[in-house]
Parts: structure tokens; sequence; C-alpha cells
């Protein structure tokens, strides 16, 4: 089953957010993921969420996220993502594709 990997991001350092999104995107797609939801405009529906950015990613399955996100690929991102963002994130199982 696929897999999201969501994450709400508040940019606190642009220039070095955007030396970050080369590495983020290689690493994303070295592990089978790819982007679905890359920081568009949002609109607050229900409970008064009102993320600045909103990024979400989807793998072939959890274990391809978890090995992504744990990777040694992707850990200097990581590093240089923490520096320039505050950000929270989930993993979350989906469903089968339906036919």
């Amino acid at each position: 089953m696929p897999a999201y990997v969501v994450v709400e991001v508040e940019v606190t350092d642009p220039k070095l957010f955007e030396e970050y999104r080369p590495l983020a995107s290689a690493s994303i797609a070295k592990h089978g993921g790819r982007y679905v939801v890359r920081g568009g405009a949002t609109e607050p529906l229900e409970g008064g969420w009102e993320p600045k950015r909103v990024v979400v990613l989807e793998f072939p399955s959890m274990e391809q996220a978890r090995r992504w996100y744990h990777s040694a690929d992707y850990a200097p991102a990581m590093d240089m993502r923490k520096r320039a963002a505050r950000s929270r994130a989930i993993l979350v199982e989906g469903v089968p594709p339906q036919h």
C-alpha cells in the first residue's frame, strides 16, 4: 500500500531552505518517492489549522518511506532543513489502489 509523509513547514531561513530543496528531492526520488503537494496554496476548513507550508510525499510503502527518512542520503538534507525551518511530520499509510 502507498504511504504518505505529511509535513507542515515554517521556513525561517529562505536561502538555506532553497539549498535544501534539491538535496531532498534527489533523496526522495532515489527511494521511490514523489511529491504530491509541495507548498501550494492552503485554505483552512476546520479546527483553525493554518500551516505556512504543507508538503506531502508519496512512497510505495511505509517501509520505503521509513528507509528514506532514516537514510544516509537524506541525513545531510534533514540537518539543513532543521536549520532552515520549523516543521512537524507524520507518516501515514494509504489505501490500496482502487481498480
